[in-house]
């Protein structure tokens, strides 16, 4: 994937309410648990893949950093 593409974010309808459900094998915040079930979504896990690898790969984060 080229970094200069912009991807669309993903759009839900007004009021959407995710369903989560908190594991039982250990503490899991209402968080956790959503943020969770939100990467389940295609739509989601590609946006934030995309979003990390720019931030990643951001040679002007850098430089701002230096100076």
């Amino acid at each position: 994937m080229k970094l200069r593409e912009i991807l669309k974010s993903p759009v839900f309808a007004l009021g959407h309410k995710w369903s989560f459900k908190k594991r039982n094998d250990g503490y899991e915040s209402d968080t956790t648990a959503l943020i969770r079930r939100m990467l389940d979504e295609e739509s989601i896990r590609e946006d934030q893949r995309w979003a990390w690898e720019r931030w990643r790969n951001d040679a002007s984060a850098l430089k701002n950093r230096e100076s």
